[in-house]
Formats: C-alpha cells, structure tokens, sequence
C-alpha cells in the first residue's frame, strides 16, 4: 500500500492550494475530491481578489491588510486569469457619509502593499463613462481598484501545479474513511471511486478542506467525536446581458445596508451579486431564489438608467460559503476570516488538520498556513508560492502585449475566441491554437476540449462549460453534444 506524507480531502481552492504548497515543499501528497474540482464553494464566487472594503466596517483591520496584500501576489502569480479592475462606488446620500467612505478608501489604499494597482479618488458622475448608466439623482462617488479572477480555473491551476510537482490527483473520488492505524501513527484512507471501485492508502497527516463539508467530514469520514462548527452562508448571483459600457464595475449600497456587485462579465454579460442568505440544507442543493433574484434587481435597479428584469436574466448560479460560527451575528456580519484546528502531536497521534472558513483571497496565504503547522512533524523545505507562476501564467503582466503577439502569430481567430483563449489558459493557448482540430461551434475547437480533457481534469460535460470556462452562456445545443462525444472517448 502507497504511504503519502500527506492526504489532503477536498478539492476547492484551500485543499488545491495546499496540496500544491505541500508538494512543493517537499511532502508526498495525494489530493482527493469527491465530484470535480471547484464544485461546490469555489465555483460560486463574484470572481474577485480584493480586501473586502465593507469588512472594514466589522474592524477587520488584520484580515482585510493581510488580503490587500496578496492581491498583487496572486495577480504576479496569475495574470492570465486575475487582472485589475477599477471600481465605481456612487455615493448614495441616505447611507454611509460621504466622508466615512472617503476614510474608508484612504485605509484601503493604505492597509496592504500596492504597486501594480493605482489608488482611489472622488468622482463626479454628472459625466464621463462612469455617470453615463446611472440615473440623473447620483452625483458623486469613488473610484477604486481590485482585481478579477477567473475562481474555478485558479482552483484547477493549483492541482495542475501540485501534479506537475509529484502529488497525486484523485477526482470523482469520496474518501469514504479516514481511520488512524492501531499503534496511531499513520491514517488509512478509503477511497471510492464512481464506479464503486474501492482502494486505500496511507498518510502521515490528513487535511480536511471540505470546506461546507468539512463538518461531515469530521464526523462521517474520520468519526470525530469534536466536529467542525461552521455557520452556512449562500450567496447568489445573477448574469444578465451586458447593462453598461467599459471596463469598470460598480459596487452599489443597498438601502439595507448591504452592497451589490455590477461586474462585466465574459465580455458580452454582466454579473450581479451577491446575497447573505442563511443556508440550513444540503450546500450541494443551492440555487438562487426568485426572492433573492428580485433584491438584487430591485437594488441595481436603483441606480442604473436602463430597468432590467427577470426576462433579463440568462443564468444565475450560488454557493455556500462556510464561515466560522459565530453567535448572534447577522450572515453579512459573520467574520471571512479563516482558522485551523490541529488533532495529533509530534511523536503521538498522526496529525488531522481541519480549515476553518476563507476567502478566495486568502488562498495562497491561508494554504502556507496550513502547510506551516506540519513543521514539527516532517522535515519539508521553506515556503515558495509568494513568487511563484501558476501554469499558464508566464505570459507577463502587460496582456494588452500578450494578446497583440498572440494574435498576431493566429490571424485566423476571431479577435474574441482570441481574448477568451489567452484570458482561459495563458500561454497554453498556444498549444491549443496550434493543433485546433474540428471547429465544434461557438467558437470551440476541438483541440480546446482535448486540453481540457487530457490536461485539466474535465470529465463531464459541466466541468468544460461551467468551470473550466463560461462557454455554458453561449454553447449551442450542437456544439454541447459534440463537446459530450470528445469527453466520452
């Protein structure tokens, strides 16, 4: 039987980032997710790097430093599918002063090292692209930066990298028991695959990054008897056809309080999100409600010109983000923070390490983390991420440049099946351009899905239209099942 220094259970971007972090360090690591990966939480995001401007609110000081700081690492790491995004704040009169936000963006500036991005302003919204969507009663506002990120492909870049490092992968694959052996020194692990097929391995340690299911992981998988306490959030989005022109997004305040994200989105769409709903179900049963997709249209609604509506609304999707349980604070109130919980000690028990909560922001760090609290246990290398290049990711910073030698050296493809590409996959694009293979439609080569097939873990249809990409917005029926036959062969 296969000894591992390290199993790590889940495959969202904490279980990937770790994995890829241990690997490089120098553990034997085997990644195991139940169904693909970024299936669940990490697929279900506003696709942002950011500090989190409203957190400043709950005096989150630390956690929203620690996340400015790490936007321009992950944008070094990743600049094919994390970019800079400016942001316009409209002042709304009724709700936080004028000169709290103007505080609050000077801490935002100011909290986290920033290079790359350039820093906030006022506006005035009487003119200029910014004002041109919004309705004659908004004034004044902010400008600001964050950055875009493509989520579920940073999910899969990360087990990419773990691989190509010497970790194991295992997809649609439930780790079904995670006992340690009788004298407590290693954990036996059973692992199920689809078909029923079952196989065990042994680990030194064990991570559980189930995220929302790290609780049943506890109990069902290892049988704690101290399971993890976690408070269940959704948050829903909604893409509509695209509501304004640039390349900016708006951040919105809600007459509740809260705030909304209008975003482009896959250069045709816009995004809108999200909601902090309460989530007491199954988080793989979560959609988005007619009731949360009337407040987010209710609240944009209120600043832009152009009414949307239902019938607007092409897709919607939410997930479930677990955070760490907290008495008698609201969902939006609930800290994004993230923790840890270690069973086991040096020379005694094999060691269980459970995560506790996160943003996607946080990944790298909160994976370095993970890592770090295996030190009295293995003999492992010095942390390396923080300037390291997720595959795909040696393009350089400046993607305008990128893209014009792209294109140049692929004059046959369309300028946006061009973008999409480069954005997707960096400098694998070009592997993909050159052996293209059938035109499937909607822009789709046949050569994409192979990448995606033999390269990236896509089994299923949803994993290529959903996660790896968003050709799900635009994917005709054949193009669909011409994508379903290269999969299934």
């Amino acid at each position: 039987m296969e000894i591992f220094d390290l199993a790590v259970i889940g495959g969202g971007v904490n279980g990937t980032g770790t994995a890829r972090d241990a690997q490089g360090r120098g553990l034997k690591t085997l990644l195991v997710e139940a169904k693909d990966f970024a299936s669940g939480t990490s697929s279900a995001s506003t696709k942002l790097i950011h500090g989190g401007l409203r957190y400043l609110e709950n005096y989150e000081f630390k956690m929203v430093g620690e996340a400015l700081a790490e936007r321009e690492v992950i944008m070094r790491a990743a600049p094919h599918i994390v970019w800079p995004l400016r942001f316009c704040l409209p002042h709304s009169p009724e709700q936080r002063p004028f000169l709290m936000i103007r505080a609050g963006l000077f801490l935002y500036d100011h909290l986290g090292k920033r290079e790359l991005l350039p820093g906030s302003k006022g506006l005035s919204l009487r003119s200029g692209p910014e004002g041109a969507p919004l309705q004659d009663w908004v004034k004044r506002g902010f400008l600001y930066s964050d950055c875009w990120v493509q989520d579920a492909r940073l999910v899969v870049l990360n087990a990419m990298d773990a691989q190509a490092r010497g970790a194991t992968v295992r997809t649609r694959t439930k780790v079904t028991s995670a006992r340690r052996t009788e004298d407590g020194k290693l954990w036996t692990l059973t692992l199920q695959a689809e078909d029923g097929t079952e196989t065990t391995a042994q680990a030194r340690a064990v991570v559980n990054a189930g995220g929302p299911w790290a609780a049943d992981i506890d109990t069902q998988v290892v049988g704690s008897n101290n399971p993890a306490k976690l408070r269940l959030v959704r948050g829903s989005h909604i893409v509509v056809p695209r509501a304004f022109d640039g390349d900016h997004a708006y951040i919105f305040q809600n007459t509740d309080g809260r705030i909304l994200f209008a975003i482009p989105y896959e250069q045709d769409f816009t995004l809108i999100g999200t909601t902090d709903v309460e989530h007491t179900n199954d988080p793989r049963e979560v959609h988005c409600t007619a009731e949360e997709q009337r407040y987010m249209l209710t609240a944009v609604n209120r600043y832009f010109k152009k009414t949307l509506t239902d019938a607007d609304v092409v897709w919607t999707y939410a997930g479930v983000r677990p955070l760490l349980f907290e008495e008698g604070k609201s969902a939006s109130k609930v800290s994004r923070d993230y923790s840890y919980r270690l069973d086991g000690t040096p020379g005694g028990d094999a060691p269980l390490l459970t995560i506790f909560g996160g943003k996607l922001t946080a990944y790298r760090e909160l994976s370095e983390e993970a890592v770090d609290h295996f030190k009295p246990f293995f003999d492992m290398r010095p942390s390396w991420t923080r300037g390291s290049v997720l595959p795909g990711g040696d393009i350089g910073l400046d993607f305008n440049a990128a893209l014009a030698e792209f294109t140049a050296a692929h004059a046959t493809i369309d300028s946006k099946t061009a973008w999409r590409l480069l954005r997707n996959y960096g400098s694998f694009a070009y592997d993909i351009a050159e052996n293209q293979g059938e035109d499937l439609g909607s822009g789709v080569s046949q050569g994409e899905i192979e990448h995606l097939k033999n390269r990236e873990y896509a089994t299923a249809l949803d994993d290529v239209l959903w996660r790896r990409s968003k050709l799900g917005l635009v994917a005709s029926d054949e193009t669909r099942q011409r994508i379903n036959a290269i999969l299934a062969a």
